[in-house]
């Protein structure tokens, strides 16, 4: 996500911080190169230029040319207008109604189904709300189909009327039935077209007059770029919904439709979905989105990202086993659960200030834990307790069972009991201060 424009944009500014003096001449080739690496991006030609005639507006307004250093300065306001751009600040959900009516829209194959799932997930496991998630797409079965497995996936329940085809209808009972079973969210999912059309609009419209929604949620494809803007418009000349949900932001997307969207129909992007899993869902934050772009990482959601996993109880155990050199494969084994619960390995590192780009190459994916998985789970209860009884000849015994090499399970043991000394030096001051000298 951003690759290519933040890669045009770090080459624009290392144009400016290189100038012995910096010029106006040099800040507009400067701008004009970051308005072309936008327009790569696929952003609306008119944002990326009123993008940057505002930035090079307040950049001269500001004295950057008599600044100490006006490279760093010149990208700190590239940063605060791309935020800008993007809606500044982070924009919650409306959950105010008795019950909170949430109403899905988009067009089909944008994944609205899916992210119906995610948001039930999400408001049930880290709000603590009770979800309904309503079958309204009343022309594609599966997905009725699809809504009643993610439903029975996540145990949040799902209303439908298989043999019924008026969405309002079934949209209007499901509020009912939401009010009589103790639900506090319904979240409608509605039938999409391959393309806008006349009878999609009235139907949606007529959802929305019918049940009232506390909140519209307009479904959007990021990979689909300015087409994801112009459809945007259209649902929003009709709907004029609250927000937008950016799907598939995980995936080969340029980010022109993040980066223009809010400028187009002055909506809110409210959240993002940055993978498959059910628990891959964001809220979107303009200003973390502006530092990935310009490679200063994302820390604060990789650090929400660690703390939704972290178990206070957990790891108060952990630390003792570890200061007693107890720590075993089976712990070792759930950290790797852990981490793997934080998401895609490329994202997480996207967010560390200067790794990102170190890896980007790199072949990381989310199988990359599959072998040590497959090490560690063919080993007996005892050897992951006691490491220290894998003999030569349990070890082949486990090599073939993982389906690797004898080196491959001798360097994991090595790297297992190398990681356990230095957790166990890190336990106390004295030794973390040790280690560090012997680091030095």
């Amino acid at each position: 996500m951003f690759e290519n424009l933040s890669d045009r944009l770090e080459q624009s500014f290392r144009l400016l911080k290189g100038q012995g003096r910096i010029t106006e001449i040099n800040v507009a080739e400067t701008l004009k190169d970051v308005r072309r690496a936008l327009l790569d991006a696929d952003v609306n030609y008119k944002t990326a230029k009123s993008f940057t005639d505002a930035v090079k507006e307040e950049a001269l307004g500001q004295d950057v040319l008599k600044a100490v250093k006006p490279g760093e300065m010149m990208v700190k306001i590239v940063h605060d207008h791309l935020a800008k751009l993007m809606g500044d600040e982070a924009v919650d959900i409306n959950l105010s109604g008795k019950p909170s009516v949430i109403l899905m829209s988009g067009l089909q194959g944008s994944g609205k189904t899916t992210f119906s799932g995610k948001l039930a997930n999400m408001l049930k496991t880290k709000r603590g709300r009770q979800a309904l998630l309503v079958a309204g797409d009343v022309y594609r079965p599966a997905a009725i189909e699809q809504l009643k497995i993610l439903g029975e996936q996540l145990e949040v329940p799902v209303y439908s009327e298989d043999d019924n085809k008026n969405p309002v209808q079934i949209a209007k009972n499901a509020i009912k039935y939401a009010k009589d079973y103790g639900k506090d969210v319904v979240i409608i999912d509605t039938a999409g077209r391959l393309a806008i059309d006349k009878q999609m609009m009235e139907e949606i419209s007529a959802i929305k007059k019918a049940v009232n929604p506390n909140e519209i949620l307009f479904v959007v494809d990021s990979m689909t770029g300015q087409d994801a803007v112009n459809t945007a418009k259209a649902f929003n000349d009709i709907l004029d919904f609250d927000g937008v949900i950016l799907t598939k932001l995980d995936g080969d997307t340029r980010g022109g439709a993040a980066l223009s969207i809010k400028s187009v129909v002055n909506k809110p992007i409210k959240f993002v979905g940055t993978g498959e899993k059910m628990d891959a869902i964001d809220v979107f934050h303009p200003k973390r989105m502006a530092d990935r772009i310009l490679g200063m990482g994302d820390i604060v959601t990789f650090v929400e990202r660690a703390q939704e996993q972290y178990d206070v109880e957990e790891s108060r155990k952990l630390q003792k086993k570890i200061a007693k050199n107890q720590f075993n494969f089976d712990d070792f084994l759930k950290q790797i659960h852990q981490i793997k619960k934080m998401g895609n390995f490329k994202e997480l590192a996207s967010m560390i200030p200067g790794v990102g780009k170190a890896l980007r190459n790199l072949d990381l994916d989310d199988d990359a834990f599959k072998g040590i998985e497959a090490i560690i789970y063919s080993m007996t209860p005892e050897e992951r307790q006691n490491p220290k009884v894998l003999s030569g000849t349990r070890k082949k015994r486990i090599a073939e069972g993982s389906g690797t090499s004898i080196q491959e399970v001798n360097r994991l043991i090595k790297q297992f009991s190398e990681t356990r000394k230095m957790m166990q030096m890190m336990t106390t001051n004295k030794n973390a201060k040790k280690m560090m000298r012997k680091m030095k």
